[in-house]
């Protein structure tokens, strides 16, 4: 007899799914170390039956794939979480590490992004597995390191071929489904003046002055080309480090010269109608600007491209299978029609969304948590994940089984 959704909505356990969201913010796995949380999230998926593969991609960087393989009649299914993490920045009250909870939260430092959407599809694969389902098509857990690099760790995991029909992106969406995002990529900007003591400012040329007159000008800028103003919405830059010194090595233990070079790096977001070598152009259009209005400004601008990769855009229609089936599920959940579209600011997030796109995997960004997101005493409301683990097995339920 087909599995009720009903009946596999009862298989819930809220205390089950918030000590896997605790255990795996009690481990460290910023960016370029993903080993230990490759690991425990390798051992979890073999405890539930899963065939498991742990692939070591770079030195203590992995790529963990857990296969469902179901009868193999009927669409699969991937699920893409990414587990690396941020720093924890100044701040905390809590220990970022630390996995506390209280009665509503789990916090700890990427519980957000995306600690909780693992947790919480771990927890839906396990709430389907307690009720003896088999799925007619094949589902993909896909843990991947290195999202932060621009998806480094996506981009392996599909030219291994790994592929599916559909997918979900747990990405912190506050519940969203977000069909559209932005491209992500980072630039640097170099400001060069000319060094002078400062009893002699005034036959220098203070580098720190010419990056005052490009930020502002930097932050309001928005590039050319979008396609409508929805698309306008997703251009931002983002200047996110900023170093000044004494010669391209940035000496800073002088700082009684004049700084003779700046280097500002910077995130940027554009729309799908838009491109990143126009991007380029808008910036160096800017910097051409301030030069001619000040002929002591000079700047030189390139892309960041160190231990990263461009991210693309991401966009899917309204209609497409995986988002009729996570909307569906998350009303028959929740009792509420979901939002569809781009109504968060997840919509600025870069995500492995687009490289699965790109080679023809149709899918759509759910997931819980997003509002204390990269933030102090980063946190994820355990009710979100309550809704998330129910929603994603119900979603599995309809796409790779049958429901009644």
């Amino acid at each position: 007899m087909p599995l009720s959704r009903a009946n596999l909505l009862k298989a819930f356990d809220r205390k089950k799914v918030v000590e896997i969201a605790s255990q795996t913010a009690r481990i460290k796995s910023y960016s370029g170390d993903e080993a230990e949380i490759a690991e425990w999230t390798a051992d979890f998926m073999s405890d539930l039956g899963l065939e498991v593969s742990l692939k070591e991609v770079a030195p203590r960087r992995f790529n963990v794939i857990g296969i469902w393989r179901g009868r193999g009649r009927g669409p699969s299914l991937m699920y893409n979480g990414h587990m690396d993490t941020n720093p924890a920045g100044e701040g905390w009250t809590r220990a970022p590490l630390g996995g506390e909870t209280d009665d509503n939260f789990v916090y700890g430092i990427g519980i957000c992004n995306m600690k909780a959407g693992n947790a919480s599809f771990l927890h839906a694969t396990a709430m389907l597995k307690s009720t003896g389902f088999e799925p007619e098509g094949q589902v993909i857990l896909a843990f991947v390191h290195g999202e932060l690099q621009g998806g480094v760790g996506t981009v392996n995991l599909i030219e291994s071929g790994i592929r599916a029909d559909y997918f979900i992106v747990g990405e912190p969406t506050e519940l969203t489904l977000l069909t559209r995002h932005s491209a992500s990529f980072v630039f640097q900007i170099t400001v060069l003046g000319k060094t002078r003591h400062l009893s002699k400012r005034e036959d220098g040329i203070d580098a720190v002055v010419g990056l005052e007159k490009l930020l502002p000008r930097l932050r309001a800028l928005s590039f050319t080309g979008a396609a409508s103003d929805e698309d306008g919405q997703l251009n931002r830059i983002n200047i996110g480090v900023i170093r000044c010194g004494v010669s391209r090595e940035l000496f800073d233990w002088r700082p009684q010269q004049l700084a003779d070079v700046c280097v500002v790096k910077c995130a940027g977001r554009f729309a799908p109608s838009q491109n990143l070598d126009q991007a380029m152009r808008d910036i160096q259009t800017l910097i051409d600007e301030i030069e001619r209005e000040d002929p002591t400004f000079k700047a030189e601008l390139k892309m960041v491209e160190e231990n990263r990769i461009f991210m693309p855009s991401f966009h899917v229609e309204h209609e497409a299978p995986p988002v009729v089936a996570l909307r569906n599920a998350h009303q028959a959940v929740t009792g509420q029609t979901p939002k569809v579209g781009m109504h968060t600011p997840a919509r600025f997030f870069g995500s492995d969304a687009a490289h699965l796109a790109k080679v023809g995997m149709v899918g759509v960004l759910y997931g819980p948590g997003g509002q204390f997101n990269t933030m102090p005493d980063e946190r994820v409301a355990i009710a979100e994940m309550e809704t998330a683990s129910k929603v994603y097995a119900a979603t599995v339920l309809d796409i790779a089984g049958s429901i009644r």
